[in-house]
């Protein structure tokens, strides 16, 4: 299935294709695109937009993108639930910020001017999410 979403991927942008690859739709084709054209490049590719003005899956009621998916899906890991709280923390810059938020968030903003390809961004910045993942898993594993 493809998946549509903004340019220049950041956070949300990222985590939620590693998400969607991850527990969603291991075939998943993400396809980068400027803002102004998520929607059409949505209805003209048959893919499922997301975290753009007016996708199928964005913000709501206070939630990410990421923590869209996870309700959306029926997700159910305490360890992707901790990752969602870093993950919103770091996409939203609400009081629910966690320790890790911030340094995801300089992260994402970071590999901004260090990789211009988007793909190549998502590539690379899925380890960080790969990494975080089990990270989460080994706390809440330490905390039984």
């Amino acid at each position: 299935m493809k998946w549509v979403t903004r340019e220049k991927p950041k956070t949300d942008r990222i985590a939620c294709p590693w998400l969607i690859r991850k527990f969603i739709d291991p075939d998943a084709e993400i396809i980068y695109v400027p803002r102004e054209q998520v929607l059409e490049v949505a209805e003209k590719e048959g893919a499922t937009s997301f975290d753009a003005p007016d996708a199928k899956y964005g913000h709501r009621e206070g939630k990410c993108t990421f923590e869209v998916l996870i309700e959306e899906y029926k997700l159910t890991d305490p360890a992707l639930l901790k990752l969602a709280e870093i993950v919103h923390g770091a996409d939203t810059h609400d009081e629910r910020t966690t320790p890790q938020s911030n340094g995801l968030r300089a992260i994402g903003e970071g590999f901004l001017h260090v990789i211009q390809d988007d793909h190549e961004n998502l590539r690379i910045q899925s380890y960080i999410y790969d990494a975080l993942y089990e990270w989460c898993k080994a706390s809440i594993s330490a905390n039984m």
